[in-house]
């Protein structure tokens, strides 16, 4: 395992509600559609459609928290993104191929974060630690415990996704 891999973050809170789709929420539909996997043309886009200006605001360390159901659609083109920037996502909800596809591309996430919503507001300043599940938000001087990333799929976020995992277990073979 990546032993200089961060599981704790801290950083800006990006709130965003429920049914947030991949598609036309996360990216738009022409960057997927036109199978675009680069950081460098995904970064501009992330969020765009509904919260222009997103990728100037975003920074290595901040936490995008949404609500039920997100990331709908089993894209993997914003999570590359979102990788790519440093940054971490809680989440009410999301489906599982959205799930899967967010961990297979190296993104922390902690998923059936139930009512984080209601414990953050846009611009808060929140910690999380994905190994533990520790959660603070240090703007409301609150803190909660979540499920964290499976363990057995720690090894494979910490080595950049499945990918990295991939290579990490050709190299061992050799």
């Amino acid at each position: 395992m990546a032993d200089d891999f961060q599981w704790r973050l801290r950083g800006t809170c990006h709130k965003f509600g429920d049914n947030v789709p991949h598609l036309d929420g996360v990216v738009p539909e022409w960057l997927v559609n036109g199978r675009y996997f680069d950081p460098k043309d995904i970064i501009p886009e992330l969020f765009e459609m509904i919260r222009p200006g997103f990728h100037k605001e975003a920074k290595d360390g901040d936490i995008i928290v949404t609500g039920k159901n997100f990331g709908m659609g089993p894209k993997m083109n914003g999570y590359i993104g979102m990788h790519a920037l440093g940054m971490g996502l809680l989440c009410e909800s999301m489906p599982f191929l959205a799930y899967r596809a967010a961990l297979g591309c190296g993104l922390r996430v902690l998923d059936g974060c139930q009512d984080i919503t209601t414990m953050v507001e846009q611009g808060d300043e929140i910690e999380a630690d994905f190994a533990t599940g520790e959660f603070i938000n240090h703007s409301k001087k609150t803190d909660h415990l979540f499920q964290p990333i499976p363990e057995s799929l720690r090894e494979m976020v910490a080595l950049g996704g499945s990918q990295g995992w991939l290579k990490q277990w050709w190299e061992d073979q050799n």
